[in-house]
Parts: structure tokens; C-alpha cells; sequence
């Protein structure tokens, strides 16, 4: 009983604002340490972006209240020197925190926009400076009175101002994430709630005072937001376990639709080769036919009829002979070519899709280049099936090829829907696609990217969104590559 009551005696003689600091800056620790845990390279979401500031402003914050302990603990045996000192280190520190919640609450705001401005990016930057300067200029002057003053100034402007910019932000982007979870847009709403409340708190008295009317302590209020505002961020970082746990799956529903296609590539092999079997004998049964016709001296219209049968089964023996080229699964081959041919052989295959498109072929004569006939075919069956399906309701596709500077370039430009700014550095990543699941793998352009870089080329788009796109291949002509090789 002696222990416990010397135990109650030495606990009662902690003042309360002492467990209090301690409590409100373990909080806003914990904000940082979650938000830094969390691995958000591969995340597509807007709020990773941002997030790592919010994380720097529980860091600096929560040292901060931690320090403010100091010069409470020490009291008297502290000389003036070095109690000017600890403010003028502990106002920097709340000044640099507060900053960074208001670029976080701005980041937040532009990204939802759409729009990443200058002035979201500058604003913080311009008070910090503003609040450097007022300090320089004091010089000598700085005493206790003038920074607890102006600690006061900072949370009326960027305490208040910080938090309730934070709030807008994340009570906007809950109602954006509503159909990815509604229990994540629930948490984010009442973190944007709880930061709202901290910075009316932060602006409504110094740290020291004591709530008119309500007769509780400010910072314990403050310490209460503080403590709900970490909660619900740290709930509502599930989001990004969600996020990935999405793209596995549709990563998964991918990968089963390739194997699908990749059955499907040995089936259309298997029926290219089957089919050239009674190709090849029905166009020998028409020249047998054509030149008995002949010797019989049968009139000319019945020949001409059997040409043009005969000129439709070698059209047909072509397509099956370029299928079967195309799904042709076997090391890559480099063999003289010329790119001409290529192209022309890949339009073939996919002639049955250009009914409504106006197709103009500028092929300027070329020297040859080392390739293979049939991963080159895919790359421009892949580039213009893309282009066609970007112009569903019609429009002109126009192709190519010239020479530059020891390369063969072949350009293929659409009028078609085109691709967003945003999507135009992913779109040669695997399996990233803007189609529906299902509708493509995401892994064409990926595949293409890599054949060129076989071939010693390179593969670049253009493209603004309403007004088509163009693909411009380039690979090196024949002697630049052999050159290239034995270097």
C-alpha cells in the first residue's frame, strides 16, 4: 500500500499538460511512421503523390509537442539565452510543419483538379520565407514575448489555414474513391472532419489557454483531434492494400487471357496450315483447267473468270501463309528484308478491318534492313489494329517509310481518339491497357517495344487526345547494323 500511494504521489505532482504533449505528439508520430511504411512507387491513386508531405508534418509536428517538454521540464534552471534558443527552434519547427500540411492540403486539391499549379506548389514555400524574413529582420530583438507572439501568428494563419485546406482535400477525394471502397471514402471523410476541427483549434487560442465556455484545455481538444485524425488516416491507408490487391487480380484475368491467346495463335497455325493443303490444290486445279480451256479454245470470259478465281485463292493462300508467319512461335531470325514488304504483308492481314478507313501508303523505295519478317509483321499488325480501333466510327490512316540518318523510319499516323497526356509515358508498359478487361491484355504495345529494342531500333508516340496518333518505327538500315553487331 506504501509503494502504490508513493506511486499516486508522484504521478499527482505531473502537471497534466504533461502526458498531454506526450500523448499529442505520439499521435502525429504515428501518422508518420504509418504513412512511411506504407509502399507507394507502384501506386496509381493521386493521393500517393502528396501523401509523403502529410507524413513529414506528423514527423516535425510530433517532435515538436515532444519538445516542448523541455523548457516545462526544466523551468527555472534554464537561462533566458537558451529559453529564447529552444522557442526560436521550436517556432522554425512549427512553421516548416505547417507548411507542409498546407502543400499537402494544395497538392490534394490540384490533383482532384486535374491541374498541377504553380501557385499550389509556391504558396507554402513564399510564407516559410515570409515568417524567415520577419525573424531576420527582429535580429537581436527576439525575445520569449515576441516568439510565443508569433507563434501564435502561425497556427492563426498556417495552422488554421493548413488544416482546413487538409480537410477540403481529403473530404473531396473520399467522395472520388467511393466506388473503389466505400468503408476507405467513410475514413477519409472523417480524417478531412478531424483535421477541419484541428484547424479551427489551431487558430482559436495559443497553445496554453483554456476554451471559453468549455473550460477544457486547448491543447487537450487539439490532442483529441490529433488522436482521431491519425485513426482515421491510418484506416483509410488500407486503400492502397486494396489497390493492389485489384491489380493482382486484373493482372490475373490477364495473364488467363494470353494463355488464351496464345492458344488461340496455335490454333490459327494449325487452321493456316491445314487450310494452304486445298488452297494449294484448288489453284492447281484452275491453271489445269485454264489451259485445257485454252488449248480447247473456249472463249475468253470463261478464263477471265477462273483468273479472277484463281488471283482470289492466292489472295486467300497469302492471308493463311502470313497467319501462319505471324503465330509462328520460334527464335528471332535476322534475315535481310525490306520494310515495304512487311507492311504491306501486315495490312493484308488486317484488310477485312479497313472498310471505313481511308488508308494512304507513302512507301519511299529503301535500302534493307536485318530483321525478322514475322515479329516485325506482329509490331505493325499491333500498331495498326490499335490505330483502327481508336477510329471506330471511321477516318484515315496514313503510313510512311523513308530514310533518316542510317535508320529506316516507318510512320503510322490515325485521326483517331488519341491518348491523354497522363497515359502517354505508360502506354508501353505491360499490361497497362485503357480498355475494358477483356477487351485487351495491355500487353501489344509492350511486346512491340521490345522487338524494335531486338532490332537495334526504337519506338516513339505522339499523340494529343481528340486528335489521333502517330507511331514512328525506326531501325537501322542493313550496313549500320552489321556495323553496329561487331562493335
Amino acid at each position: 500500500m506504501t509503494t502504490i500511494a508513493s506511486l499516486y504521489n508522484l504521478f499527482s505532482r505531473i502537471p497534466l499538460v504533461y502526458p498531454l504533449y506526450f500523448f499529442y505528439g505520439a499521435a502525429f508520430l504515428f501518422l508518420g511512421i504509418s504513412i512511411s511504411a506504407k509502399d507507394l512507387k507502384a501506386s496509381e491513386l493521386r493521393l500517393a503523390n502528396s501523401l509523403w508531405m502529410l507524413g513529414v508534418f506528423g514527423f516535425i509536428h510530433g517532435v515538436h509537442e515532444w519538445f516542448q517538454l523541455y523548457p516545462l521540464i526544466q523551468g527555472e534552471q534554464m537561462s533566458l539565452r537558451d529559453l529564447c534558443l529552444v522557442n526560436l527552434i521550436l517556432f522554425f519547427m512549427i512553421v516548416l510543419s505547417f507548411c507542409f500540411l498546407l502543400q499537402f492540403g494544395l497538392a490534394m486539391i490540384s490533383a482532384l483538379n486535374g491541374k498541377r499549379t504553380l501557385w499550389a506548389k509556391g504558396v507554402p514555400v513564399v510564407l516559410f520565407f515570409v515568417w524567415t524574413v520577419i525573424i531576420m529582420k527582429r535580429g537581436e530583438r527576439v525575445d520569449l514575448l515576441f516568439l510565443q507572439q508569433a507563434e501564435i501568428g502561425v497556427r492563426y494563419t498556417l495552422g488554421l489555414a493548413g488544416g482546413l485546406v487538409t480537410a477540403y482535400g481529403l473530404i473531396s477525394y473520399s467522395h472520388e474513391i467511393k466506388n473503389l471502397s466505400k468503408s476507405v471514402s467513410r475514413n477519409f471523410f472523417s480524417a478531412g472532419i478531424a483535421f477541419a476541427f484541428y484547424g479551427i483549434l489551431e487558430g482559436v487560442s495559443d497553445l496554453r489557454g483554456v476554451l471559453t465556455g468549455v473550460h477544457v484545455p486547448v491543447e487537450f481538444l487539439r490532442g483529441a483531434s490529433t488522436v482521431f485524425v491519425s485513426y482515421f488516416i491510418m484506416k483509410a491507408l488500407n486503400i492502397f492494400d486494396i489497390e493492389t490487391r485489384r491489380k493482382i487480380e486484373q493482372q490475373t484475368r490477364l495473364l488467363v487471357q494470353t494463355e488464351k491467346l496464345s492458344s488461340l495463335g496455335q490454333l490459327a497455325a494449325g487452321i493456316s496450315h491445314e487450310i494452304n493443303n486445298p488452297l494449294t490444290n484448288a489453284s492447281l486445279g484452275i491453271q489445269t483447267l485454264k489451259q485445257r480451256f485454252k488449248s480447247d479454245g473456249v472463249e475468253n470470259e470463261l478464263v477471265a473468270k477462273l483468273d479472277a478465281v484463281e488471283k482470289n485463292i492466292d489472295r486467300a493462300s497469302m492471308i493463311a501463309q502470313e497467319l501462319l508467319q505471324f503465330s509462328r512461335q520460334r527464335e528471332t531470325e535476322f534475315i535481310p528484308l525490306d520494310i515495304n514488304a512487311v507492311i504491306n504483308g501486315s495490312l493484308t492481314l488486317l484488310e477485312y478491318k479497313l472498310k471505313n478507313i481511308g488508308l494512304e501508303r507513302h512507301l519511299a523505295t529503301l535500302p534493307e534492313v536485318m530483321g525478322d519478317r514475322g515479329k516485325l509483321e506482329q509490331v505493325f499488325i499491333n500498331i495498326v489494329s490499335n490505330s483502327l480501333e481508336a477510329m471506330s466510327e471511321g477516318g484515315k490512316l496514313t503510313i510512311s517509310s523513308f530514310q533518316r540518318n542510317g535508320m529506316v523510319e516507318v510512320r503510322v499516323a490515325d485521326t483517331g481518339s488519341g491518348i491523354s497526356e497522363e497515359n502517354q509515358s505508360r502506354v508501353f508498359d505491360p499490361f497497362f491497357t485503357t480498355k475494358e478487361i477483356g477487351s485487351g491484355t495491355g500487353l501489344g504495345l509492350s511486346i512491340c517495344y521490345g522487338i524494335i529494342k531486338q532490332h537495334h531500333g526504337r519506338i516513339d508516340i505522339s499523340s494529343a487526345a481528340g486528335r489521333g496518333t502517330i507511331v514512328i518505327v525506326k531501325i537501322p538500315i542493313r550496313e549500320r547494323y552489321e556495323e553496329d553487331s561487331d562493335r
